[in-house]
């Protein structure tokens, strides 16, 4: 196994229209942050499982399968009886930003125990990967941070997305200390520049060397939308543009496959994250802005994960 994610798998509502009476007309997709993630390593031809939770309803039994459709393992999947499957309401606007709404009070995901976790799942794979919305309720919170400290002690490359949801949070002080400690946890970072300013109200550039300074992270790659992502380990830094003139409809799992795209073409490397140098470090995060570039042009999280072919064109 390349890469085993903990986390939430849910449908995406994105709105495609507004109806008569004013009220935005739905489409669903499979969506979810380590599902994206995951999804898109498997696409690129990893070896991915994801642990999680979905209810016995509609939702969760389609949500399963397209994990199995799109390669990803599914025996660390549990099916929650007292929970219904997590659904999240993406509004659009006329950039094609998102706006979330969510009906999690509890969702499945949220439910996930330790004692559920098939940690086999863990013990076989290089990299074990988190978010942060795993954090937001027990008892999957304290699942989380069992099975961190579990593939730590194992020698797992970590890896986290922290994929801040303001609306999840009861308190976004709470967020912030949940977000540093998963940080803090892990070696490989990838972030967005909104929430580097969430956390410590800095630049890209400050908050990646915050990261490796201050929380231990070996590897960050700070996202910046259109304008790219700044990268820094130990020994190099750098800027990478984001892919111009695309016609962008929905920025939905973007980020997540920026992410997924990355971890796979570092595993390709076959290097440390902290020995990778300068012009390493521009492939892996020019593949990847390629790939989250291109998924922009597509509606939905896991349906726009482009294929190989596509990022690799004319690179």
């Amino acid at each position: 196994m390349d890469v085993v994610a903990l986390g939430e798998l849910l449908i995406d509502f994105t709105s495609i229209d507004t109806g008569a009476d004013g009220y935005p007309v739905m489409a669903a997709h499979p969506g979810g942050a380590p599902a994206n993630f995951l999804a898109t390593l498997a696409k690129f031809g990893a070896k991915a499982a994801l642990l999680g939770k979905v209810g016995t309803d509609r939702f969760g039994a389609m949500l399963v399968k397209t994990l199995s459709d799109a390669g990803i393992e599914t025996r660390g999947m549990i099916r929650a009886e007292d929970a219904f499957t997590t659904l999240a309401f993406v509004t659009l606007d006329e950039h094609g930003d998102r706006a979330f709404s969510f009906a999690r009070k509890p969702g499945a995901d949220t439910q996930l125990r330790f004692e559920e976790l098939d940690l086999n799942l863990i013990d076989e794979t290089k990299v074990f990967h988190i978010g942060t919305l795993s954090l937001t309720d027990e008892p999957a919170k304290t699942a989380t941070r069992q099975a961190v400290a579990y593939a730590k002690e194992r020698g797992k490359l970590i890896t986290c997305d922290p994929n801040l949801r303001k609306p999840l949070w009861r308190d976004l002080a709470e967020a912030k200390e949940q977000m540093l400690w998963a940080l803090s946890q892990s070696d490989v970072v990838k972030i967005s520049d909104e929430e580097v300013d969430f956390l410590w109200g800095v630049s890209p550039e400050e908050g990646a060397e915050i990261l490796l300074r201050d929380l231990g992270v070996t590897l960050a790659f700070v996202t910046c939308g259109a304008r790219g992502c700044y990268f820094k380990n130990p020994i190099a830094c750098g800027h990478v543009p984001a892919m111009t003139g695309l016609r962008v409809v929905d920025t939905t799992g973007a980020g997540d496959i920026f992410g997924g795209a990355a971890v796979w073409k570092l595993l390709q490397s076959g290097e440390a994250p902290e020995k990778l140098d300068e012009a390493q470090l521009r492939e892996i995060v020019a593949f990847a802005c390629r790939a989250a570039g291109l998924s922009t042009t597509v509606p939905g999280g896991i349906p726009s994960i482009p294929a190989m072919e596509s990022v690799t064109k004319d690179a």
